[in-house]
């Protein structure tokens, strides 16, 4: 088999991988460093965020005051070392994004433009109109363009990860393009993935984002934490699950029920008044709106749909100017998406998931349980995000930790013998079985689609906003059927290149892994907690609770879970509220 040897790998060519590889290069320039991306880098995910990226820049804010609003936003299940880590690292890194050439929007005296965002109690999030994401990859690719020892495999999808003598060194690939599969060997391997929003049917997640690299590490025994924690954003659009940003009621939206009613002040969200900058109700944090968007629609004060409940977000007051300069891309999602101008018509909005609190386990700077194997970014839990992610936390996490595993693992390639050549008979083994399984096959009786449909509307079902033990059982029988029928899965396309039903394959096995872990993880979560929200238990419960869950796949393949402690530095649990 063909193999390539390279110092540092990473998988995922998104915020978090990119950042990462940079880290990498300023680090040691010495080394050799690649990234593998199942799609041409600015198609990574990050490219669709909208709204912004926190860290603190206002002189009446304080890195205290973030930390403390991530920690209760979170629930208090977010490791408060790691946050603190975040939270101090955050502006360095936003300033060094800068420089890189993102753009950052300003306001008339030339300081940077903040925007409030749901969770925080001031003025913290940095944007760029509310296209932020697609400028903050452009400048991170555009950087690595500068750097030649950093390689690209683009459009390549890795299927395993090689370990040897309990480390990590490489991975096995297919390329998209010819169907070749081939070992890439490292002495450091980087996950920055993504999360797994497409295990459930509404979402704002693209294609792409099917867990790959959690089920990776998952798979070589590396444990998944906090899965059962997804969050789901309050304002997607119905048919498509397309995100309207948080930046929209940042700006003065509203949310309104059928009645016309602006339902959120009927409801507990944790929201103290006065705070110190001007805010409203739609701020509230992003699990607390889900919530609220359940009891309306129960209460028959939701708007039906063909594609379901819905409520309005309603920004017309704002003006056209207004909106023109803060959020032209929500204007231009609803007119080709929704045929409507929200400057003159009201937006149909309803929750859809949008994040992975959970993922790899790793320490502060990104290194997971096994050697030589690090990971930042969705895919990564380390954990600042605990039970419900504050929004515009994500963007900034994607550089601090992203940073912070490329340093940390230049430093470990650098210490380390070249990878070793058994690792070619894995290889070997693992092409072995892609065509035994898939691409040789005599093709049986079960289709992707089919299969891929019914796990969504699982755990749609079983694991939503709202759960409980009799459901969480019922989707996971359902589970274990999919899986059993997964094993007759046939493909139709015999062909190499471009072989996407092939890869639709491969990702399915990974949200079927994903599936398991996120019902096993809920089911073993006896209370609510942020995004986790169980009908039959619905008090948190710090006493048997404040602890992570930790999924390690067993060796029938099913989820064991066990709990770890979470890390307290100065704020002990309390009351959760965002404001003063």
């Amino acid at each position: 088999m063909d193999h390539v040897v390279h110092d540092v790998l990473l998988v995922g060519g998104g915020g978090a991988g990119l950042r990462a590889a940079l880290a990498v290069a300023e680090t040691n320039p010495g080394l050799s460093v690649a990234v593998v991306s199942k799609v041409y880098p600015m198609r990574s995910h990050t490219v669709s965020a909208e709204g912004g990226a926190a860290a603190v820049v206002r002189p009446e804010d304080s890195l205290e005051a973030h930390a403390y609003d991530t920690i209760s936003g979170g629930d208090w299940l977010c490791d408060q070392d790691a946050v603190e880590a975040f939270v101090r690292e955050a502006p360095e890194e936003m300033v060094k994004l800068e420089h890189w050439g993102c753009p950052w929007s300003r306001e008339p005296d030339g300081h940077i433009a903040t925007r409030s965002f749901g969770g925080m109690k001031i003025e913290r999030t940095w944007y760029a109109a509310d296209k932020t994401g697609f400028h903050m990859l452009h400048a991170l690719f555009q950087t690595t363009l500068s750097y030649p020892p950093i390689a690209r495999y683009d459009e390549w999808f890795v299927t395993r990860l090689l370990v040897d003598e309990g480390r990590c060194q490489g991975v096995v690939a297919v390329e998209l393009a010819t169907g070749k599969i081939q070992a890439l060997l490292a002495k450091a391997v980087i996950i920055c993935s993504g999360g797994g929003g497409k295990v459930f049917r509404f979402t704002t997640n693209a294609n792409i984002k099917t867990g790959d690299g959690m089920a990776l590490a998952y798979r070589a025994g590396v444990p998944l934490k906090d899965m059962e924690f997804v969050q789901y954003h309050p304002t997607g659009l119905p048919f498509t699950g397309i995100l309207i940003t948080e930046a929209a009621r940042s700006e003065g939206g509203w949310l309104l029920n059928k009645d016309g009613h602006r339902y959120l002040q009927d409801y507990d969200l944790g929201t103290p008044q006065p705070t110190p900058v001007k805010r409203s109700m739609e701020l509230g944090p992003r699990d607390r709106l889900s919530q609220a968007f359940v009891g309306e629609s129960q209460a028959g004060r939701a708007v039906s749909t063909p594609y379901g409940d819905v409520v309005h977000l309603d920004v017309r007051h704002l003006g056209e100017a207004a909106i023109d300069k803060k959020i032209p891309f929500v204007r231009e999602l609803c007119l080709k998406y929704q045929k409507i101008d929200p400057v003159k018509e009201m937006i149909p909005v309803r929750p859809v998931v949008h994040y992975m609190m959970g993922g790899i386990q790793t320490d502060l700077e990104g290194a997971t349980p096994l050697q030589g194997l690090f990971a930042a970014g969705e895919v990564a839990c380390v954990s600042i995000n605990g039970a419900n992610r504050l929004g515009s936390n994500s963007l900034t996490e994607l550089l601090v930790f992203g940073a912070r595993a490329g340093r940390a693992a230049a430093r470990f390639a650098a210490s380390q013998a070249d990878p070793s050549t058994a690792l070619i008979a894995q290889a070997v083994d693992e092409e072995r079985r892609l065509h035994r399984d898939f691409l040789d096959g005599s093709g049986g009786s079960e289709r992707v689609s089919p299969l891929r449909n019914e796990l969504q509307d699982a755990l749609e079902e079983g694991a939503g906003i709202y759960r409980n033990e009799e459901g969480l059982r019922l989707a996971e029988e359902r589970i274990r059927g999919l899986r059993d029928r997964f094993r007759r899965v046939g493909l139709d396309d015999r062909s190499r290149t471009f072989n996407t039903e092939f890869i639709s394959a491969l990702e399915l096995a990974n949200l079927l892994d994903l599936a398991e872990v996120i019902l096993s993880s809920a089911l073993a979560r006896k209370e609510s907690r942020g995004a986790h929200q169980r009908t039959d238990h619905p008090e948190r419960d710090d006493d048997e609770y404040l602890a992570h869950t930790m999924a390690y796949r067993s060796d029938e393949g099913t989820p064991r879970i066990e709990f770890a402690p979470v890390t307290i530095t100065k704020w002990p649990p309390g009351e959760r509220v965002y404001g003063n």
